[in-house]
């Protein structure tokens, strides 16, 4: 049985759903991937040593502190790169944009991208640049074993999802590799309050979502928690409710989410004034301009 047909198979359990993401959302890993794994693993894959300062300043502002914060580490890179080529600072440095209209190609039909998914493109294109990038990904994702560990869930959410178990069933929604997801959530052990853990080789999140709970449950007892404008795009996608757990403001949104949030999404009171403050003040957050392309204030 294909993935695909894993998540259709899902079956209600309870009146409500919700989806979670993991990275940046139930886990403080976002910075620590980013930093420690990522960004490195691409300042060495694509020889980017000369640039390496405004590489790190592309890569932390797309994965972590932009509009674009969460969105799957393939089309990631290729922002990062053309960020790059966008700077005079970089060109002056020696920095060309690499040859990447295969991964551009690759990127605009592959709706499951994942490690699992280049390689089958690998074997059947033999292209280098592809090779190069399968390299890369999955260096990165050998840092991540080695590096991301010990690192709990944000206070609260224990606490939220014993709170939602009595009447939710609640899956993990994310582009992370399913294998790390399913080894950080059992690490402590929340794992066993998830129905389903869903990966990048399952497919996109608005599919995660799509398959699991489209036309199974009442209408407004859909909801996807999330920190990045991907969630909030592939939770409106399937009509579901979003509720946003705020970058840098984890735990305060975690806090309000078990205080507030869930008496709502049970009472029905959540679409409307509710979730568009949220999301408003979610939204304010998350720049779409680099900062070194913002205008600077005088004085």
């Amino acid at each position: 049985m294909s993935h695909i047909d894993d998540l259709k198979s899902f079956t209600p359990a309870k009146a409500f759903f919700v989806g979670i993401d993991s990275d940046g959302c139930a886990f403080d890993t976002m910075e620590i991937k980013q930093k420690e794994c990522f960004i490195p693993n691409t300042c060495n894959y694509w020889e980017l040593q000369a640039v390496s300062t405004m590489a790190r300043q592309a890569g932390e502002f797309v994965n972590l502190y932009s509009q674009w914060r969460g969105i799957n580490r393939f089309p990631a890179l290729v922002m990062t790169l053309d960020l790059l080529a966008d700077r005079p600072e970089a060109l002056e440095r020696g920095y060309k944009l690499p040859e990447i209209a295969p991964l551009r190609d690759w990127i605009g039909r592959e709706t499951a991208l994942s490690n699992t998914t280049l390689k089958k493109e690998v074997a059947g294109t033999n292209d280098p640049l592809l090779t190069q990038t399968l390299r890369w990904s999955e260096a990165v994702n050998e840092t991540v074993g080695k590096v991301v560990r010990n690192v709990p869930p944000f206070p609260y959410v224990r606490q939220c999802l014993e709170t939602l178990q009595a009447q939710a069933d609640v899956i993990v929604v994310s582009a992370t590799p399913c294998d790390a997801l399913v080894r950080e959530w059992a690490e402590h052990d929340i794992a066993r309050y998830a129905r389903m853990i869903c990966g990048q080789e399952m497919g996109s999140k608005k599919e995660h979502l799509q398959h699991c709970a489209g036309g199974k449950y009442a209408p407004d007892h859909v909801l996807m928690i999330g920190d990045a404008p991907g969630d909030m795009k592939a939770a409106k996608a399937n009509n579901c409710l979003f509720f946003p757990i705020n970058p840098g403001k984890e735990a305060q949104s975690w806090q309000r989410f078990l205080e507030e949030g869930i008496v709502r999404f049970y009472a029905g009171t959540f679409r409307g004034a509710y979730e568009e403050e949220l999301v408003k003040e979610f939204m304010d957050l998350l720049p779409s301009v680099p900062p070194w392309k913002s205008p600077r204030k005088c004085c």
